[in-house]
């Protein structure tokens, strides 16, 4: 698993949503689901998002943008046009005085609109709950990315909005990669842009060694890695690898496991009913007085408080 698409697992861990909308102005949805991704598309027409914060920008055909949530925005056919429907927290859309409209304006297999044949279509990727090893990804982005055709081409728009409105056995394990790879594509071309400010941790995976010691440490989290035998994984001296990986990733290698291994283990607690035992000697802890010792001192609460909250 590279180390840029194994950030996605939290979100991915929770499932995600995808929807075909079809608009004929006017139009304007108000976006209050507190989604902490949201991927759009525009194959036709075109749409204005506007943030509540911000500028509004223009989607139009070839371009993507990505949403990062939970602030609320507007997605309409003009930047003033005022809501006509509110997409809630639990993803059900409603009118403005509280009535469902997802059978009135449903259209067919993930397809939903006030017209069938209306100008604009928007393809809707949108990832329901976070995770801790997601948000490592989220802290990385704005509020809204935009990119417009010109600075990224991307062949998997035509092929997502091939298979949107298909219902066939295992379609929702195909669009959930499919809207995995075009974030991953899409947070690559935001990063590659000149004059990009990329976090440290998307840096330093192109560095020969340290890259692959990221690799090694989230691919097995679990085994019992010293910085030698990191270092002799990674074709580098140990002193070597201590200061490069350091310099790049801003913190020592174990220190980044002990980090990954934690924030696995908060993922896995509440999405999962496994024991603390268990998840403990899934992210490399030799059982859970270790993993509850570990994870208190990090971060101030114990396995149970931490699922809990949850």
């Amino acid at each position: 698993m590279d180390a840029l698409a194994g950030l996605l697992d939290g979100p991915r861990a929770k499932g995600a949503f995808l929807l075909r909308m079809i608009m004929e102005p006017p139009w304007s949805v108000r976006i209050e689901d507190e989604a902490p991704i949201c991927l759009m598309c525009v194959t036709d027409g075109e749409a204005w998002i506007v943030p509540d914060t911000g500028d509004p920008v223009l989607l139009r055909p070839g371009a993507i943008a990505v949403m990062r949530g939970p602030e609320p925005y507007t997605v309409a056919y003009t930047p003033d046009a005022p809501p006509q429907a509110v997409v809630g927290p639990d993803g059900a859309c409603a009118g403005l005085s509280g009535e469902p409209l997802a059978q009135s304006m449903s259209l067919g297999v993930r397809t939903w609109g006030n017209a069938p044949d209306g100008g604009t279509t928007v393809l809707i990727g949108t990832y329901q709950m976070d995770g801790e090893v997601g948000r490592r990804l989220l802290d990385a982005l704005p509020g809204l990315v935009h990119l417009p055709a010109d600075l990224w081409n991307c062949p998997l728009m035509p092929f997502l909005d091939e298979e949107i409105s298909r219902d066939e056995p295992g379609q929702s394990a195909v669009l959930d990669r499919l809207l995995d790879l075009l974030l991953i594509a899409a947070v690559r071309a935001w990063f590659s842009r000149p004059g990009a400010e990329a976090p440290a941790w998307y840096r330093a995976m192109g560095d020969p060694v340290v890259g692959r010691a990221l690799r090694l440490l989230q691919n097995d989290p679990a085994h019992p890695w010293t910085v030698a035998s990191l270092a002799a994984k990674s074709g580098a001296s140990r002193a070597a690898l201590a200061r490069r990986f350091t310099e790049l990733v801003g913190e020592p290698p174990m220190a980044y496991l002990t980090g990954w291994r934690l924030a696995l283990a908060a993922d896995l607690l509440r999405e999962t009913d496994a024991t603390v035992e268990s998840v403990a000697r899934q992210v490399g802890y030799s059982g859970a007085f270790a993993l509850s010792a570990a994870f208190k001192r990090v971060r101030g609460v114990s396995p149970q408080e931490h699922r809990g909250r949850g």
